[in-house]
């Protein structure tokens, strides 16, 4: 298990949320009585397995982010760092924000509020495996996937081959800033942490089953069905 001084989180909650249809975006829409963003880091801080967490977001809106996630009660220390043009800038602006002890680092979607403490220790514990500089929580596909160019179907991969990623994903800090430091030289964007450190080729990223619950919020019927897994749990409000 790695050392809570040399392990932190940085939370991605940088998107305006253009989707979501509502006023303010979804990272701070109220749910079961705490801020969608709230939720996410209460999962973080009950694991009891970081030194700091991070909250990357817009830096015009950093006050009211941190005013609105007090409700959460954090224990954790919690910084702020501004967000940048693409989700790989905001990445970057959370990671420098890490003391030098930091050794092992987790990114998490900060609207992804139905994340469980277990699955975040499972990620980190996996870490452990021989060989790994990476884990990603995720679930086996139960739909067929088509790989489409030009509304062509190019290929159909075996679908017990295919995984849906989700977060957090762990990494080894220095392998992660390389692949950070060598997608920016290279002009590589990508849609996910994983996929920049597999492309290092510097050990091996592994993949960790998380419930199908661990939506990323979106649209903002997401939010129903939200509140409702977290009423099974008995969160929020009344529980």
């Amino acid at each position: 298990m790695t050392d809570v001084t040399h392990t932190a989180a940085v939370v991605v909650a940088g998107g305006i949320g253009e989707r979501f249809g509502r006023p303010g975006g979804k990272q701070l829409a109220e749910v079961a009585g705490c801020p969608v963003l709230g939720w996410s880091l209460r999962a973080l801080d009950a694991s009891a397995r970081f030194s700091m967490l991070v909250v990357v977001c817009l830096e015009e809106r950093m006050d009211e982010y941190a005013h609105a996630v007090m409700s959460a009660g954090i224990a954790t220390p919690l910084e702020f760092a501004p967000a940048g043009v693409t989700r790989q800038d905001s990445v970057s602006s959370g990671l420098s924000r890490l003391s030098s002890a930091v050794q092992v680092v987790a990114i998490h979607d900060g609207a992804r509020p139905l994340v469980t403490p277990q699955i975040v220790a499972a990620a980190l514990d996996e870490l452990d495996a021989p060989g790994a500089c990476g884990v990603v929580v995720g679930h086996p596909s139960v739909d067929t996937v088509k790989i489409v160019q030009d509304g062509r179907v190019d290929t159909t991969p075996e679908r017990d081959r295919v995984w849906i990623a989700q977060t957090p994903q762990v990494f080894i800090r220095e392998v992660l800033e390389s692949a950070y430091s060598r997608a920016k030289a290279s002009g590589l964007a990508a849609t996910d942490d994983a996929s920049l450190v597999e492309r290092l080729g510097r050990g091996s990223v592994r993949m960790i089953e998380g419930p199908r619950e661990n939506i990323k919020v979106t649209v903002a019927g997401d939010l129903e069905y939200v509140a409702t897994v977290l009423a099974r749990r008995g969160e929020g409000v009344g529980a």
